[in-house]
């Protein structure tokens, strides 16, 4: 996320111009189109996760366990994507499993119509419904595809956009609930990553709650580790298991011989089933 599309600097300008243990079921109160279908249990990591632009490489992963981090958050997709993925497939997400990482997936997909940054794909109001099926089944797709089972959750990357323009807005929430019912389509659990003053802001206070992610993972680069003490809403969202925060970013770090340029999350939300 701070370099994994946009620059540092762009992402701190894009921000300051919008406004400066198994757990069954948790956080699915927002994804009403969940309710027909039976979901398998919930996985869920409590505990620091990195994310990181490209997956590292297996040695990597293995010389890093046992640190500070028990998750890692890898790209799965996404026309956004900002990094190649040789390292990310099947036989990777098998292995690192094994050694005992839990696996955040997260899917870069359309971005929002009135955002500054050029983005290979941008929705509009006309095409925020079919675009949003169409990544929302891409990413079910590309997740079963590296060995992360249904009952997953996906987590849609939306970057900063001013989310007090109305029909920018409107347009993205269109888009987000379209992804969210084509990953329950597939048995997938939605995710969604933003930020606190724009992308995560629009879910949280979104007076209809329809098929919005039930798993809000906020960028709010505090350096504090923690899902509650800087939770910028009511203390009654996305309770039971189903908040992350990105609250460092740029961190170049050096663990038993392998440096990786990481965000820093602290995390309390479903992780990919791969067991």
């Amino acid at each position: 996320m701070s370099n994994h599309r946009l620059s540092k600097k762009g992402r701190y300008i894009a921000w300051a111009t919008a406004g400066a243990a198994v757990v069954a079921g948790a956080g699915i109160s927002a994804q009403t189109s969940m309710a027909a279908t039976t979901w398998p249990a919930q996985k869920t990591y409590t505990g620091r996760a990195f994310d990181t632009c490209a997956a590292p490489s297996l040695s990597a992963m293995k010389a890093w366990h046992g640190g500070l981090y028990g998750a890692a958050a890898v790209y799965v997709g996404g026309k956004n994507r900002g990094c190649s993925q040789p390292n990310l497939t099947a036989s990777w997400v098998k292995s690192v499993s094994t050694v005992g990482w839990k696996l955040i997936p997260l899917y870069v997909g359309a971005q929002p119509p009135c955002q500054t940054s050029s983005n290979p794909e941008k929705l509009t109001a006309s095409t925020a419904a079919s675009l949003g099926a169409t990544d929302g089944a891409d990413a079910a797709a590309k997740a079963s595809a590296l060995g992360m089972k249904t009952g997953s959750p996906i987590y849609l990357d939306m970057e900063s956009y001013d989310s007090t323009n109305t029909a920018c807005n409107d347009a993205v929430l269109t888009y987000v609930r379209a992804f969210d019912k084509a990953l329950h389509a597939k048995t997938y659990r939605a995710g969604f990553y933003g930020f606190t003053s724009s992308s995560a802001k629009a879910i949280a206070t979104a007076t209809d709650k329809t098929d919005l992610p039930g798993n809000l993972w906020y960028a709010l680069w505090d350096k504090t580790n923690t899902t509650t003490t800087d939770w910028p809403w009511g203390s009654t969202q996305y309770t039971n298991h189903s908040r992350a925060h990105q609250y460092m970013v740029n961190s170049k770090e050096t663990r038993n011989g392998y440096t990786i340029t990481v965000d820093r999350d602290a995390w309390d939300a479903p992780v990919a089933i791969t067991g």
